[in-house]
Parts: C-alpha cells; sequence; structure tokens
C-alpha cells in the first residue's frame, strides 16, 4: 500500500501550528492506542502511521526537509528505522506515557528519562544542518570546500561529565535513575520529569564550573568538505560523527550539507546534459561551416553548422556534458542551440548586396502564413 501524506494522515494542513499538529496526533493516539484496542492490527497500523507523521512534523528540520523533497528527503536523517519513543522526549506535553507500548510496538523504551536515554546514559546527539553554496563549474566537476559551523562538543574542564574534578553523578533516588515519576490515570501511565534530577535521571554533586554541569560545550569548526562531480542542488552530503556532541558522554550527530548550484552565465544542466546558446549569421547559416564553441571544461571545439540551418536548431556535442555521480569517465552531453543573429546596421555595399541576393533568391513580398495543422 502506497505511503499517505503525514498531513493527510493527521488530517491538517501544511501551514498548521506546532499545538494543532500536537493536538491532531493526541486525537488519533488515544483512538488508536493498543491498549484500547487490543489485537486490532488496522488500529496498531494506524497507531504506528500517526506516530511517524507526528514524529516528522513536530521536528522543525525534519517538517522543513519534508516539505521540500518529500518521502525521499528524509531517507538516512535517523540513521535507521524510525525511533518512535524519541518523539516523548517531554512526554508529559502530550498525555502521558503509554508505558509498555512502545517496548513491545517500536522497540523504545516508554520509561526513558528526558533526551532519550535510559537511567542517565550517553544520548546521541543531535543532527546538524548546514546550506552549502557552490559555483555551477565545481558542482560539474567536483571540489573541496571548507565549511565553518559551530557545534556541541564535550567539555574539556570536566570531559564531558558535567561534574567538577573529584565529584561524580549520582543516581537520583527519586526517580531511580529513569528521569521520570508516574501516575496511573485510566488506560494511561501519566510521567512527568522527575522534580529532583530536571528529568536527567541523575545529579551531580558539584556541578563543572566551565559548563555549568551541562557536560557540553560550544565550538567552532572548520572541515573540508569533498564535493562530488556531478552533483545537483537539493542534494545531501553526509559526515558521520560531525554534529552535536551527545549529552554524557554520548556519541555526536550526523552533519548534513545541503548543495545549492549557482546560476552559469553561459550554460543550463538538465540532469547530465548541459545546454548553451551559440549565436551565428546570415551568411554561416545559409553557407554553413566550422565554428568554435568553449566547453564547460574551458576547452575550444569546432562543430560544423550545416548549411541551410535554421533559427532554433539543436546540435549534439557527445561527451561534454556533466560527469555522473562518482564517475567521471562517463558524462552527458552538451547541446548547442543556434540562434541566427540579423544585423541591425549595414553598410551601403552590404545594402546592395542584400538586395542583389534577394533579387536572384526571388523573395516573396507577399508570403502565405505558416502551416500549424494539416488539415
Amino acid at each position: 500500500m502506497a505511503k499517505r501524506d503525514y498531513y493527510e494522515v493527521l488530517n491538517v494542513q501544511k501551514n498548521a501550528t506546532a499545538d494543532e499538529i500536537k493536538k491532531a496526533y493526541r486525537k488519533l493516539a488515544v483512538k488508536y492506542h493498543p491498549d484500547k484496542n487490543p489485537g486490532d492490527s488496522e488500529a496498531e497500523s494506524r497507531f504506528k502511521e500517526a506516530t511517524e507523521s507526528y514524529e516528522v512534523l513536530s521536528n522543525a528540520q525534519k517538517k522543513s526537509t519534508y516539505d521540500q523533497f518529500g518521502f525521499a528527503g528524509l531517507e538516512g536523517m535517523n540513521g535507521g528505522p524510525h525511533d518512535y519513543s524519541t518523539v516523548f522526549r517531554d512526554f508529559s506535553d502530550i498525555f502521558g506515557d503509554f508505558g509498555g507500548a512502545f517496548d513491545s510496538f517500536f522497540g523504545g523504551g516508554g520509561g526513558r528519562s528526558r533526551g532519550g536515554r535510559d537511567g542517565g546514559g550517553p544520548a546521541r546527539g543531535a543532527n546538524l544542518r548546514y546550506n552549502l553554496d557552490i559555483d555551477f563549474k565545481d558542482a560539474v566537476f567536483g571540489k573541496k570546500a571548507e565549511i565553518s559551523y559551530i557545534h556541541n562538543v564535550a567539555c574539556s574542564s570536566c570531559g564531558g561529565t558535567g561534574a567538577e574534578s573529584g565529584s561524580k553523578r549520582s543516581v537520583c533516588t527519586s526517580c531511580g535513575g529513569s528521569g521520570q515519576v508516574r501516575r496511573n490515570s485510566g488506560f494511561f501511565s501519566i510521567a512527568a520529569a522527575c522534580p529532583s534530577c530536571g528529568g536527567e535521571g541523575y545529579v551531580i554533586e558539584h556541578p563543572c564550573s566551565s559548563c555549568r554541569g551541562s557536560g557540553i560545550a560550544k565550538k567552532q569548526q572548520k572541515i573540508k568538505v569533498n564535493i562530488p562531480a556531478g552533483i545537483a542542488t537539493g542534494k545531501r552530503i553526509s559526515l558521520a560523527g560531525q554534529g552535536d556532541a551527545g549529552p554524557n558522554s554520548g556519541p555526536a550527530g550526523d552533519l548534513y550539507v545541503y548543495v545549492t548550484v549557482r546560476a552559469h552565465k553561459y550554460f543550463e544542466r538538465d540532469g547530465n546534459d548541459l545546454y548553451c546558446v551559440i549565436p551565428i549569421s546570415i551568411t554561416q547559416s545559409s553557407l554553413g561551416g566550422d565554428i568554435e564553441v568553449q566547453t564547460i571544461d574551458g576547452l575550444r571545439i569546432k562543430v560544423k553548422i550545416p548549411s541551410g540551418v535554421q533559427n532554433g536548431k539543436m546540435l549534439r556535442v557527445k561527451g561534454r556534458g556533466v560527469p555522473y555521480l562518482n564517475s567521471k569517465e562517463h558524462r552527458g552531453d552538451m547541446y548547442i542551440k543556434l540562434q541566427i543573429e540579423t544585423p541591425k546596421r549595414l553598410s551601403m555595399k552590404a545594402k546592395a548586396l542584400m538586395r542583389e541576393l534577394a533579387d536572384v533568391l526571388g523573395e516573396d513580398a507577399a508570403p502565405d502564413p505558416v502551416l500549424l495543422v494539416d488539415l
């Protein structure tokens, strides 16, 4: 069965606010929750579908990517299958924890503490996005580009622990390290962040003075990105481990570099083919001959103009287009559109020659319209 549009699933408009998206999901989650529909595979499927939709539309970065590129743009953003439990990093914000439902259906933990980790353990850092504009020619042939951005790294003073030297983290005695306290309400187990540890699952005796106990610091980083030959606007380059560092010395997220290619003065691209417009004179179009044309490589090649060629004629030059992605030897073609230029000013001698030519050709002073449909 074809995958349904996320907005359609939640029955909201594309310009819906975050609160409207949340309310729409809450309504569907209550209706199709497995505890209310035991053994109902259709309800289970609807519940998963609604949760996946909310997981994307409630995340500003994923929503923007989905709005621009659809399902294809989301591929690889999570590094694997959907982890639906991460939708509820502050689950009481929706309506409480579903408890074991996420364990059995999604492989996640309903008892996760805030930040998506169990018992204060390491959590993976956030993925980051970088928008990179490159020149047309660099997109065709590839290059190495240096980028600079700010991301979270482990605090150098405490090594990412959040604790001063000689101090340590202790499991929160109020929540037992879960980061949450619960109360039952009907078929829901309502979860709230533990007030003693703020939902972290642990307490620090003496927080690090540099990072104030977060274990995280901001750092500007410069790295070189390999732009492959043949890349196009909208393509994404993934750099593993170059995103934000995770809390509690957790692994870093990834950096996604989204490419936008600047327009070229003379060339346009369609797939792996290049198109340009070359002007020729009336005499060149009438008599034919060879002209020199510059390629995207900067080379000048000879192109034969057939005699009697008409305005708008397209000539093909094989293998002078854009290399196929990750295959520099295999390239598209270059297409030259001929534009016959009529001189705006003629000398007396040129006018006399043109009149003589008109007499020789026997030009029609009362031409019929061009036939558009053969009736």
